[in-house]
């Protein structure tokens, strides 16, 4: 078919042969079935509770670590390290939380540690969402410790511990660490962040539409307090579970958050409420048009 036949849009593309009996792309990410089916399953799937959605993003991050290129994602933090004090001060520490539950209950209400204890008790949740280990190399480490702070990041944040305020540590992480490391790294880092976040959107527009604009809100506080913030990732959040929140976002230079309660459209996105109707939740309404 001569090219002033095909729709402009379509011209370029070209079938590339191949010996191979299974998929092949130039995409690590598509290379993997376990990613693939991952992605078809929960960017696509109902919230149904015969699948509850915390249990997603655990088995994503193993495939995406080991799928990682480590020697190359290495070589890369190391050249970071070079350019930046606080990150070679951060990696060389290599501080990791030893507390559990209890050691939270002296913390008084309204501080960071007596928020992160009430919530973990009134959850009947445990400190660690990942057994400990002890990390090999600075990439574990980043892994390891973001598994650790994603909790506190919740709090300090303003992300509501339900599931569209999990939009607010998600893309204050994605923000944030475009910012503070060259764009190659935080591509490796941010990986699991980026699909985690997508499957919450994609079902929200095809299942949910209700909760679509908190959805949207709660991204763009994310956004809004990676873009102000320093280093998130880098914080120990442990020096200020003493403090009130205001006090404590204050001294870890977190910037933009705000606290916003999320429940009543989480609570639709994950069918814990039956035939909601077409109405959007919390009060919402009145800036957006009917879908």
């Amino acid at each position: 078919m001569a090219d002033e036949e095909i729709p402009y849009l379509q011209r370029g593309i070209r079938a590339i042969p191949t010996e191979s009996s299974t998929l092949v792309s130039s995409s690590k990410y598509l290379n993997d079935p376990r990613i693939r089916d991952w992605v078809s399953t929960h960017m696509l799937r109902r919230s149904g509770q015969d699948r509850p959605s915390p249990s997603d993003p655990g088995v994503l991050a193993g495939y995406i670590m080991e799928l990682a290129d480590v020697p190359r994602i290495l070589s890369l933090i190391q050249a970071e390290r070079k350019k930046s004090p606080k990150l070679e001060a951060w990696f060389s520490k290599g501080f990791i939380s030893t507390f559990g539950k209890s050691d939270l209950a002296k913390y008084k209400p309204g501080t960071v540690g007596g928020i992160f204890y009430e919530y973990l008790t009134s959850k009947g949740f445990e400190v660690d969402l990942v057994p400990r280990y002890e990390p090999k190399n600075d990439y574990q480490y980043f892994m390891f410790r973001s598994g650790q702070t994603h909790d506190l990041e919740h709090i300090i944040g303003g992300g509501g511990f339900d599931y569209l305020g999990e939009l607010v540590p998600y893309y204050m992480r994605l923000t944030n660490i475009f910012k503070w490391v060259g764009s190659e790294l935080a591509s490796e880092l941010a990986a699991m962040h980026i699909l985690g976040s997508t499957r919450i959107m994609t079902r929200a527009v095809l299942h949910y539409p209700q909760s679509w604009p908190t959805a949207v809100e709660t991204v763009e506080r994310g956004i809004k307090v990676g873009k102000m913030s320093d280093i998130i990732f880098a914080n120990i959040y442990e020096d200020v579970f003493d403090m009130p929140l205001e006090e404590a976002r204050k001294a870890l230079g977190v910037r933009g958050a705000a606290d916003v309660d999320t429940l009543a459209a989480s609570n639709i996105w994950e069918e814990k409420v039956e035939n909601p109707g077409w109405e959007y939740a919390d009060g919402v309404r009145d800036s957006w048009h009917h879908l």
